[in-house]
């Protein structure tokens, strides 16, 4: 009998640590549910605190260029606000497609930025129909940041010192001139063809990926012209490397005082305003998209740097996200017409 009393005492310890794990599994449920409820304040919390590490700003142009200088000014001053560094990363090709492409795939966090050409972008809308990604469907618009007018440069063997003269000299040489571009379906480019189209003439098109390739080709006297922007072309104007013949915006630029626009200089509705704004892609929280737009609107106030970037040809145009997707659908339709008129395909 004495034998048989632990094996009748085992099934009763079975059964009290079935219960004892049942009730442990049940405490920790308990737990588990007490603690995924005080996640939620920790979420807001990093929301609210955000940013918590570097950001990446994707810049679909090479190094040097206007937008690159844009980013990399701006980026230093957002990098000051939001107190954590902003990485410019360039992704340049395919008339800003390749780098477009790089943005929208990121992940919509609010650590990955596009800093973009906005007319640039407008213009390669139409010319690359089957593009895999789309500035107004794949992006939250952040800030229109600035205006960045662009330059009439020609070579110095151009005997041309104004736009009449110019516009003399490519008649005269009908088709047999060669252009650069910062690239097929560049804002660059499309000046040059609506300025032809305007003056009904042709000329060779060479296009290239981007400003800081295409120059040395321009001063070299490979190409003949080149629409460029203020950023890049300043400093082989002040050399004489580079002749400034007019600006394109519809108003002068403020570091060219003396330089006319096209309009003013005689090429009757030339009006070619380069626009500039941040974006975030599609699904970016919008209280961060907020907090980053607030953030610019504190960058472009700084006198500082509102001087910096009018030095590098750029006017600070700061606006919300709102009339940046006005200005994004406006700028669509008046180039999509041009490329049309213009017959431009690539």
């Amino acid at each position: 009998m004495h034998r048989e009393f632990p094996n009748r005492v085992e099934p009763l310890t079975l059964q009290s640590s079935l219960r004892r794990r049942m009730l442990l599994g049940s405490a920790g449920a308990a737990l588990g549910g007490a603690l995924a409820l005080r996640t939620f304040p920790a979420r807001a919390q990093t929301a609210a605190s955000f940013p918590e590490r570097p950001l990446r700003m994707v810049v679909a142009f090479p190094a040097g260029g206007a937008t690159d200088i844009l980013a990399r000014l701006l980026g230093q001053s957002l990098g000051t606000q939001l107190k954590q560094s902003v990485v410019v990363e360039n992704k340049p090709g395919a008339g800003g497609m390749i780098g477009l492409d790089a943005g929208a795939k990121s992940p919509p966090d609010g650590y990955n930025l596009f800093l973009c050409a906005l007319t640039n972008q407008a213009i390669a809308g139409h010319l690359y129909p089957n593009a895999t990604s789309d500035i107004t469907r794949d992006f939250e618009p952040v800030a229109l940041l600035a205006n960045g007018a662009h330059v009439l440069n020609v070579h110095p063997s151009v005997p041309a010192k104004n736009m009449r003269e110019f516009t003399a000299w490519l008649k005269a040489h009908d088709g047999k001139i060669n252009y650069a571009s910062q690239g097929n379906g560049t804002l660059s480019h499309l000046e040059a063809e609506l300025l032809l189209q305007t003056l009904d003439v042709k000329a060779v098109h060479v296009p290239y990926k981007g400003s800081a390739q295409a120059l040395p080709d321009l001063i070299a006297g490979s190409v003949s012209f080149m629409f460029d922007s203020v950023a890049a072309s300043q400093p082989f104007n002040k050399t004489g490397q580079l002749r400034a013949i007019a600006v394109t915006s519809g108003k002068r630029v403020p570091i060219y005082p003396d330089l006319p626009t096209v309009e003013e200089a005689g090429v009757k509705g030339y009006n070619a305003d380069n626009w500039f704004g941040l974006y975030a892609p599609k699904g970016t929280p919008a209280n961060i998209v907020s907090r980053l737009g607030a953030a610019c609107q504190k960058s472009l106030s700084d006198p500082a740097l509102a001087e910096a970037l009018l030095q590098k040809g750029f006017v600070t145009s700061f606006a919300d996200a709102r009339r940046l997707a006005e200005v994004t659908s406006s700028d669509r339709d008046k180039w999509g017409a041009v490329i049309r008129a213009a017959n431009i395909k690539l």
